[in-house]
């Protein structure tokens, strides 16, 4: 399979994907720059798929990239993830999926309405699905942490979850019982991960991460001295 590197510059962060005769599926207008032996190739989707991707808002053309060589992927302020298919199939936040090897399976997937009104989504919540076998790049805000859950719920404020299983049951919530409460405490409504698995959150942007682990090292330097 491609081999993928993250990559920190002068605080951007890239993927770069090294290919030895291999192929990737990358989302449109990924492409940073290429050397070597790599042809791209952009086919048409079928008509379902056009008219899907017009439902959706998802992009039309996903190039894939195939030869020999290095492929560097479009800079970022935030951060990526590269996690691994064993067969299994997860779902992805809208904006989440950057590339993946050519066995993994790329997907439009559309959560129930209400839950997509709850949530903050709007009528038309449409996430991507993936599944199969290889590895998947994801884009993200910042640092991604994998939090485990055991036949448990979690309950995020906010929309920081970058993937789940599919598996896994999802629901929005009012914060507390009552509509009150909920207007009262700030929080409005909630977003519930139900059942056992690993759920990918990247909740603190890396701008934020990178002050934050600089004013530690100032306060550690007063400290010694």
């Amino acid at each position: 399979m491609a081999e993928y590197e993250i990559i920190e510059q002068e605080g951007v962060r890239l993927v770069k994907v090294t290919l030895n005769n291999e192929m990737i599926r990358c989302e449109s207008g990924a492409l940073y720059y290429m050397r070597g032996a790599i042809e791209m190739e952009s086919k048409a989707p079928s008509i379902g798929g056009f008219f899907k991707s017009l439902a959706t808002g998802e992009s039309i053309f996903r190039p894939t990239y195939t030869g020999t060589g290095e492929l560097y992927l479009e800079p970022s302020m935030g951060g990526f993830h590269v996690m691994e298919l064993e067969g299994d199939e997860w779902i992805l936040e809208s904006g989440a999926y950057w590339a993946s090897d050519p066995d993994v399976k790329v997907d439009a997937y559309r959560e129930k309405t209400l839950t997509s009104l709850k949530s903050g989504e709007g009528f038309l919540d449409f996430q991507t699905k993936v599944s199969g076998y290889g590895k998947v790049v994801l884009s993200a805000q910042g640092p991604v942490e994998a939090v485990h859950i055991n036949n448990d719920k979690l309950v995020v404020d906010g929309n920081y979850v970058l993937a789940r299983p599919s598996e896994m049951k999802y629901s929005a919530q009012r914060a507390t019982k009552s509509l009150l409460g909920s207007l009262t405490s700030g929080e409005g409504f909630v977003r519930i991960y139900e059942g056992t698995g690993t759920v990918l959150m990247a909740a603190i942007p890396y701008w934020r991460y990178r002050l934050h682990n600089s004013m530690l090292g100032a306060l550690s330097n007063i400290g010694s001295k």
